[in-house]
């Protein structure tokens, strides 16, 4: 699937862009997993935004990138999610890539640290991620903390 990639922050962002990502954050977040717990908080206001939309500009992917010191004292790639049309399209897979390389951009020699789902450790460990968590319940979903080191794959 080919996406264009766009980098935001929320104030950059128009209100029926920050609408459509949080439309698709709730349907992926809360109804799709079932999981009756805030999805907007505290870090969307700090963070940078990639929206990646297909030819016809619809959100098929989404994260954002938390700076260090926020949610971790590194900084974190977080909500990353492909709507259910881009599944199983590679979609996913460029999505952290190109959050990753934004990362690297950005804050050149640090890791990304994130709060992987459990059943996406594969995922994340062929995009370079290792655990550094045991598995901790969040949301009533079992996750785990991951590392990816700047030498990872890209």
């Amino acid at each position: 699937m080919q996406l264009h990639w766009k980098w935001s922050t929320l104030g950059e962002l128009s209100s029926l862009e920050w609408h459509e990502v949080s439309v698709t954050r709730q349907a992926v977040f809360i109804i799709e997993q079932t999981c009756p717990y805030p999805d907007l908080d505290a870090f969307d206001p700090v963070s940078i935004h990639l929206l990646g939309r297909d030819a016809e500009g619809r959100l098929q992917a989404y994260l954002r990138l938390v700076p260090p010191g926020v949610k971790f004292s590194e900084p974190s790639l977080g909500r990353i999610l492909t709507a259910s049309t881009a599944r199983g399209t590679g979609a996913g897979r460029l999505l952290v890539r190109e959050g990753l390389a934004e990362h690297a951009r950005r804050y050149p020699g640090l890791p990304n640290k994130i709060g992987a789902q459990a059943h996406l450790l594969d995922f994340y460990r062929s995009l370079g991620f290792e655990p550094c968590s045991d598995t901790y319940l969040e949301d009533d979903i079992p996750h785990l903390d991951m590392r990816w080191q700047p030498a990872g794959i890209l």
